[in-house]
């Protein structure tokens, strides 16, 4: 059962979005932010305080000097401040924490800190996020190496260090949920785009082992995943500098920059000047999307809604892939793996000595089910049976030409927009 809050919805301006639901539960919970200052962040902690939860919000300290960043959360703060919220309760129930994720020590403290505050955390929602964009090439060179390491320690580092410091208490009062805010840069890979798919993969690789560690304890952990754009455009975005066979007149595949430029120049503040020497250019520039209201709505609201359904669920999913086209971009592409496998099945059989009926029975797709004989984590979810493909005598070359590669197009940008 869920339990619905009317309040919850988005302004009336967008009224496709439906109103939050959250699940049945017997006593508000207590949430810690990582970062509470997103678009995204803050009208997830609107709709928590209406529904009456707790709030430890994260502030990282570089945003918080970045006075277009924190409008939203400050006036967030104006009306938690206000007589009517105030009567509410909103004020009492949220605790800004001034924290560094990349920093142990003050992951520590501020875990310390919210528990302090309000008693125990229930939920800890990952979602400190920035894009680096640049093909591999154009991060190899000296002047972009710390580029690299920044978005390691952004996405993978600063995330993990929450986990650690959470994880005696949630260990401790054995329940606890663990959220992971990523993408669908977790299943496809984006060209442009090569640090942040591998920083946001060895998140999630981290979080499918920790899922069985800590499953003993009642600690669940989900990695939800959104369409790439909203992560990217309600973050910072840095550009390292174009290399000119990346051009996207040279080289078409990498042309999200040319995406994302426009996405910028659409606001004078945000504005990024073309380079007329793109062979001598070695400026790193960096920006926080401005875009209007209602385009932040639409563009995370979505998103917003699945967290408030899946956050603190009693069996929620392992990974939760948020709307229509990620589904299909996700879908495409296991379907791809699942091809490419079975091309070369026979050749992936072919080392194995000890068993050779079994290996001509996999050749041909007729190995018989022993899904009942292994311990599946999630075989209380229900999925679709995908029908075995028989053994195919050559590749199938048609395959090169469909990759299940999501591609954030102009048409998708402008969609979001309109």
């Amino acid at each position: 059962m869920e339990r619905k809050n009317s309040e919850a919805g988005p302004s009336n301006s967008h009224p496709k979005i439906p109103h939050a639901t959250f699940p049945t539960h017997n006593s508000p919970r207590v949430w810690f932010l990582t970062s509470a200052l997103s678009p995204l962040s803050v009208r997830l902690i609107r709709l928590l305080l209406k529904h009456g939860d707790y709030v430890a919000a994260g502030l990282p300290p570089h945003e918080i000097d970045d006075d277009e960043r924190c409008v939203e959360f400050r006036e967030l703060i104006t009306d938690c401040n206000s007589s009517k919220k105030q009567c509410e309760g909103w004020k009492e129930r949220i605790r800004g924490i001034k924290c560094n994720g990349r920093a142990k020590s003050q992951c520590i403290a501020a875990i310390a800190e919210a528990i302090q505050v309000f008693g125990r955390i229930d939920i800890l929602m990952c979602c400190t996020s920035e894009a680096v964009v640049g093909t591999v090439e154009e991060l190899s060179t000296p002047g972009t190496q710390n580029l690299v390491r920044d978005q390691f320690e952004t996405i993978y580092f600063s995330q993990i260090n929450f986990i650690k410091a959470v994880l005696p208490h949630l260990r401790d009062k054995r329940d606890g949920h663990i959220i992971v805010l990523t993408s669908i840069s977790g299943h496809i890979g984006t060209p442009g785009m090569s640090m942040y798919c591998a920083a946001t993969w060895a998140l999630e690789g981290f979080c499918d082992s920790l899922t069985y560690e800590i499953a003993p304890f009642n600690i669940r952990v989900t990695i939800v995943q959104p369409n790439k754009e909203i992560s990217v455009l309600t973050n910072k975005i840095i550009f390292a500098p174009q290399l000119p066979q990346y051009d996207s007149q040279n080289n078409p595949a990498p042309r999200l920059r040319d995406i994302l430029t426009n996405v910028l120049n659409r606001h004078p503040d945000t504005r990024i000047e073309p380079q007329t020497d793109k062979s001598s250019n070695s400026t790193i520039e960096s920006r926080y999307p401005i875009l209007p209201s209602e385009t932040r709505d639409k563009l995370v609201m979505e998103t917003v809604h699945a967290l408030t359904a899946i956050g603190g669920h009693e069996n929620p999913p392992t990974r939760h892939v948020v709307g229509s086209e990620g589904v299909a971009a996700v879908k495409e592409r296991l379907k791809t793996v699942s091809e490419e496998m079975e091309d070369f099945v026979e050749v992936s059989c072919a080392v194995d000595l000890f068993n050779k009926s079994e290996v001509r029975k996999a050749a041909l797709g007729t190995l018989p089910d022993r899904s009942d004989s292994l311990e599946r984590r999630d075989s209380n979810y229900e999925g679709k049976d995908i029908e075995k493909r028989g053994r195919k005598s050559g590749i199938n070359k048609t395959k090169i030409k469909k990759k299940g590669q999501h591609k954030m197009t102009d048409e998708a940008i402008e969609d979001i927009y309109s």
